[in-house]
């Protein structure tokens, strides 16, 4: 019998551990901003030397789990028992930070990754588990098109080249007008780092991320992609600790420091519902720039 702690992952399906380690670590803090027991208890019930292959934990992976969530709340907010597709969700706890009882909710990931998936979390009549790349476009079938679409990707599109995720992202588009999306960028220059070969400990390489993009291009490149962009906001990283935390997000005010970091990318198209709120679905994000700026976080 299989040992349900035993997990034996890798390429692109072994970063969901890397980014577990991060969000558990910050869910143990005292002072955290990110409020997950689930994401927890998987993270003690895995038998695996976390910090032997990723090393000491960061900010960044719960940072962009807290500032998608704001956004994914308050468009279901607005969008009552609407459906949101999460794609590569390995063993990311989204639905069951923002599960309000009405949302519909999709999560797509490679078949090992949803078998890994299973093992501690069970889908259910409101959250489902669809066993597919999210390249494969069979999963588009699995969604309501009678319904308002939010689609999620944390953590996967820079792992495909720029003609698959363009391809991807057009389709989406095509398929549900008026759909809202969120999802991450890194720039071309760790982009060129990992293609090299980026060890995050010398026990652990990180799988090439072969897409990257600087933020100044980020707009007219999903424009150029399809016309059925009507809004690109940019958010950046906003939940911040200490001294490194100071200074990325002083770097948000200077362009050329701006085009070297990573990025969250809200984007709106037409032939949808309007929104209620008569403006984007978070109103901090109406603008286009980064958010505003917010109390730093202590170490």
């Amino acid at each position: 019998m299989r040992d349900a702690r035993c997990v034996n992952l890798t390429g692109v399906p072994e970063t969901m551990l890397w980014t577990l380690h991060n969000r558990a670590n910050e869910v143990m803090r005292r002072d955290s901003f990110l409020h997950d027991p689930e994401c927890l208890r998987i993270y003690r019930s895995i038998d695996y030397d976390y910090g032997r292959s990723f090393g000491k934990p960061d900010g960044s992976h719960p940072m962009r789990s807290k500032v998608c969530d704001d956004v994914v709340r308050s468009w279901m907010q607005a969008h009552a028992g609407a459906t949101v597709v999460e794609l590569g969700c390995g063993l990311e706890t989204q639905f069951q930070r923002c599960d309000d009882g009405k949302v519909r909710w999709l999560c797509v990931d490679l078949p090992e990754a949803i078998a890994v998936r299973e093992r501690f979390l069970a889908p259910s009549a409101r959250c489902r588990h669809i066993s597919r790349s999210a390249l494969d476009r069979a999963w588009m079938h699995e969604v309501d098109k009678k319904s308002p679409v939010f689609v999620t990707a944390q953590g996967l599109l820079m792992y495909f080249d720029e003609r698959a995720v363009r391809q991807v992202l057009a389709e989406i588009m095509d398929s549900f007008p008026g759909v809202e999306l969120i999802f991450d960028t890194i720039p071309r220059w760790f982009a060129r780092k990992t293609l090299k070969g980026f060890g995050k400990t010398k026990h652990y390489i990180a799988p090439p991320m072969p897409w990257g993009i600087n933020q100044n291009e980020i707009r007219p490149t999903l424009r150029s992609w399809s016309s059925r962009v009507t809004e690109v906001h940019l958010v950046s990283y906003g939940y911040c600790r200490g001294l490194y935390g100071l200074l990325r997000r002083c770097s948000t005010h200077i362009p050329l420091l701006r085009n070297m970091l990573p990025c969250i990318v809200h984007v709106r198209t037409a032939g949808g519902e309007g929104d209620p709120s008569g403006g984007s679905a978070c109103r901090w994000m109406r603008s286009g720039a980064a958010c505003p700026d917010r109390p730093l976080i202590p170490n």
